[in-house]
């Protein structure tokens, strides 16, 4: 059965237009050899940027190994408090994936949630919804991602801001996401309702619960998960915002976003690496996976195939 389950994944068309798609290819490459640095990171990092322990002030602003004065031991050069560059690249890498799926995983679970109560039952819950989801098209994700880091941030005890401000940012960004995975899914629940199988389903007397969990998501699930990978770039992009705008991840934390900010400050100075080096890796992680979003989407239009 396994075999059969691998040759036919083998043998399908979206296997094959990847095949077909160097850009594809090089973009899940890029993607994932980020991911897998990301996931390594206590293996295959120099050093380790959370150890306060190892760090020493004087070996503030190294530039990289291959400059005049650079130090074999920090390839990319250090930043402001002497952490080596990659290892942060590293580490931040991984605050950054951790927000960015988890942010998607939370915008998903709640759009196609009321995606599907919205264009399932239709009337008044449907009218409340929409218009809730038209409210907050008109203001920008940032902005909402900021007014709800705002508030909190004000709501929480000061000395607990820290240690919950990844909680805090995940919420923010998720739930700025979710209107794009309702509007999809209502669309489409609202075609598959009113087919023969779902009618079939109702009059055996199955549940509402029941006819959305089996018969109508299975169904819908093809636009949103080209919406996910499409909105993880998003994500990843917004939090790396955020943190340079010094509301997201405390400077202690050396995500990307930090570490640019960080860098920014020096950059006029001359320390250019500080805020380079985490700048190229933010843009080969959210290109290479905005680029997979837009293969997988053609990949799963029919009309392009």
């Amino acid at each position: 059965m396994s075999q059969n389950a691998f040759a036919r994944a083998y043998h399908s068309d979206i296997l094959y237009s990847f095949s077909r798609s160097p850009t594809a290819i090089i973009s899940a490459i890029v993607a994932l050899a980020i991911i897998a640095g990301a996931l390594c990171a206590p293996l295959i990092a120099p050093h380790n940027p959370f150890d306060l322990a190892t760090l020493d002030l004087l070996d503030a602003n190294i530039p990289p190994a291959w400059s005049a004065s650079g130090d074999p031991r920090f390839l990319l050069g250090t930043d402001d408090q002497g952490r080596d560059i990659l290892s942060a690249i590293l580490y931040g890498s991984r605050i950054s994936l951790l927000v960015g799926f988890a942010s998607v995983l939370f915008s998903l679970v709640i759009g196609v949630t009321l995606g599907l109560i919205s264009g399932y039952v239709g009337g008044r819950v449907d009218s409340v919804i929409m218009r809730v989801a038209d409210v907050q098209l008109s203001f920008p994700a940032i902005l909402i991602a900021l007014l709800i880091d705002g508030i909190a941030r004000g709501l929480l005890p000061r000395d607990a801001q820290d240690s919950l401000s990844l909680y805090v940012l995940i919420f923010a960004i998720g739930i700025s996401g979710w209107v794009q995975y309702a509007r999809t899914v209502r669309g489409a629940t609202m075609v598959e309702r009113n087919k023969e199988y779902v009618q079939a389903a109702r009059l055996i007397g199955m549940r509402p619960f029941t006819v959305l969990r089996r018969h109508i998501l299975p169904n819908v699930l093809g636009p949103v998960l080209v919406i996910a990978t499409i909105h993880l770039a998003v994500a990843i992009i917004t939090e790396a915002t955020l943190s340079f705008l010094g509301v997201g991840i405390p400077p202690t934390t050396p995500s990307l976003g930090t570490l640019i900010r960080i860098g920014n400050s020096y950059l006029f100075s001359g320390d250019w690496w500080i805020s380079i080096f985490p700048g190229i890796a933010l843009v080969l992680l959210a290109l290479s996976v905005n680029l997979l979003g837009d293969w997988l989407r053609d990949a799963l239009n029919p009309r392009l195939r």
